[in-house]
């Protein structure tokens, strides 16, 4: 989106906002010369003086003028192109783009030139009239143009700078940093500095320093011209205070307002402040560092919407190699039954939406309420862990939480159950089984790709569990060596011994149920 400045014609302004600079020190030079120079001049040599002055302004100024609002207005056509959403010549735009950053020191230079100028001018004119100029004057004059053109060119320097950044920048840097253009030189912070302390300190102290030099009997001249400097110092500290501020102050305040966003977790701030010096890159380098927290923050969301909120928190925070630990763990496997039959009679448009509901149900029950992880999804079903994760409560425990888990989701399934009863969606069954024990958790796979589970002879077990209760009709059922862990918080209830594979000897299972206490 293009920036429209909010001044309408600001190629105008940049143009014509050196004349304050200009003013203000021809003011100061003008009454110089009124109290110092002219008193030491004779009548002839004064108003050759005056002369020299007029026509000196009549044939140096137009030319300087015209070269300074050329530099500005030769950055019209990339300017309203740039306005009018079009998209002007690379080459153009660079070449703008240079002189637009560089525009403070055209004007510098032209002002410079025009004051520097005007010594030999003034001095060649003096020479021109009858009778021997009084050495006085060719310390005070030389002494009153450099400290006029000071004052012109640090304040109009300053000016033409602020406007620039104000009303160019924003459109004329759109999709580049100013800061990283070649060609361009920007004032840096230091020089700024000391370029300000002659505008607010050097010039007015350096002008009534050069009161000592004056003769005595011009006393009330000297109070006048005491009064004056320091007025003119100031307005001119005043002024440039300002300028400085709003360089130097502005980006400091939106980088400290924008870090806070950020340190409270708003990773949508961008700073679209554009500038050429040493706040450019800092500017640029905090987008660029919001802009990859961003990014991280979108990866983390969908590696956690594809391993799970937990497991992607687990995995970030440990080494990406091939490792893992073993850890005492409670294992849960879910599965719909007569799942797949259900599909073959039910459209596709009905049993997806239907079987992501239940998912999000069962996830948010395991991982949301009860501590626990859902490690992968297998078709209509998942493995889930408890215990992998350092975010347990204080005194909670894993075998407790997955049979709490367990009993909760059966609750759910009748709750959707219940609402499905009545239409042409099916209802579902589900069968859970529960086994823990010592397991090896952690990444595992090749080099090129890793997956965060566990693996052994209990998650192996928990799974035969959970197909035991196809056979044995119970919709959940746990091992002893996880009711050996629950503390008897559940109300259990033995069931035969069942063989398994991969088990040398039948194995204890229990049909669980809530105690009165815990319903």
């Amino acid at each position: 989106m293009r920036h429209r400045p909010a001044i309408r014609h600001p190629l105008a302004l940049i143009a014509a906002a050196p004349v304050v600079a200009a003013v203000i020190g021809s003011v100061f030079n003008i009454w110089y010369n009124v109290s110092q120079v002219e008193p030491l001049l004779t009548v002839e040599q004064s108003d050759v003086f005056k002369s020299t002055i007029f026509y000196y302004n009549l044939v140096a100024y137009p030319p300087l003028v015209g070269l300074w609002v050329a530099s500005v207005f030769s950055l019209r056509g990339v300017f309203r192109t740039l306005l009018e959403g079009g998209s002007p010549d690379e080459a153009a735009l660079s070449r703008a783009r240079v002189r637009t950053i560089n525009l403070p020191w055209h004007i510098a230079a032209v002002i410079a030139t025009g004051w520097v100028l005007c010594i030999p001018a003034l001095l060649f004119g003096l020479q021109q009239s009858a009778g021997p100029i009084d050495s006085r004057v060719l310390f005070h004059l030389p002494t009153s143009v450099i400290i006029a053109a000071l004052i012109t060119v640090t304040h109009a320097f300053f000016i033409v700078e602020l406007l620039t950044e104000r009303l160019l920048f924003p459109l004329l840097f759109e999709n580049a940093s100013p800061s990283r253009i070649d060609g361009a030189v920007s004032l840096p912070l230091n020089r700024r500095t000391l370029l300000t302390a002659f505008a607010i300190c050097v010039c007015p102290v350096l002008s009534l320093v050069l009161l000592a030099f004056v003769d005595a009997d011009s006393t009330r001249e000297i109070k006048l011209f005491m009064v004056y400097v320091g007025g003119v110092g100031i307005v001119l500290g005043l002024l440039c205070s300002w300028m400085f501020t709003q360089h130097v102050a502005v980006p400091v305040r939106r980088l400290t307002s924008a870090a806070h966003e950020v340190a409270a977790g708003n990773l949508d701030v961008q700073i679209s402040l554009k500038r050429a010096d040493e706040f450019g890159p800092l500017i640029d380098e905090f987008n660029r560092m919001v802009e990859e927290m961003r990014a991280k923050r979108e990866l983390r969301r969908r590696f956690g919407l594809h391993v799970g909120r937990r497991t992607a928190e687990l995995i970030l925070a440990s080494d990406p190699g091939l490792s893992g630990t073993e850890t005492d763990i409670t294992v849960m496997f879910c599965d719909i039954r007569n799942f797949t039959a259900r599909c073959a009679e039910t459209p596709a448009d009905q049993i997806v939406p239907l079987l992501n509901r239940f998912l999000t149900m069962m996830v948010d029950v395991v991982e949301n309420q009860h501590h626990g992880n859902v490690n992968k999804f297998l078709g209509d079903g998942f493995m889930a862990l408890f215990g992998i994760s350092d975010r347990q409560d204080a005194g909670s425990n894993p075998a407790d939480e997955a049979v709490s888990a367990g009993l909760d989701m059966i609750d759910r399934l009748a709750e959707m159950n219940a609402e499905l009863d009545g239409t042409d969606i099916p209802t579902l069954g589900i069968g859970i089984g529960i086994h823990s024990g010592r397991a090896i958790v952690g990444s595992m796979g090749s080099e090129d790709r890793l997956e965060y589970t566990a693996i052994g002879d209990t998650v192996n077990l928990a799974s035969r569990v959970e197909s035991l209760t196809k056979t044995l009709g119970q919709s959940l059922l746990v091992t002893k060596a996880t009711i050996d862990r629950n503390e008897g918080r559940f109300q259990t209830e033995a069931l035969a011994p069942q063989s398994v594979k991969g088990q040398p000897a039948p194995i204890a299972v229990f049909a669980v149920s809530r105690t009165p206490a815990s319903l």
